[in-house]
């Protein structure tokens, strides 16, 4: 049976963590930062943790076990 290829686009957007959580960057976080305030530029700019069926989706797409 042949292997399972892992989705391109979205190996990179995402990353599993060691206890296998997905996280994805922030939103509205790759330019135009000019007219951004600080606060939201520092709230944008740390990892979110996928949760539900976005996470069992993502998985999925990066070739993930689903008990992993």
């Amino acid at each position: 049976m042949p292997k399972q290829k892992t989705n391109s686009s979205a190996k990179k957007r995402m990353r599993v963590t060691g206890t296998g959580k997905i996280m994805r960057e922030g939103v509205n976080n790759q330019h135009k930062f000019e007219g951004k305030s600080s606060a939201r530029k520092r709230r944008v700019a740390e990892d979110q943790v996928l949760t539900g069926g976005d996470r069992a989706k993502a998985r999925k797409l990066l070739g993930k076990l689903k008990g992993r």
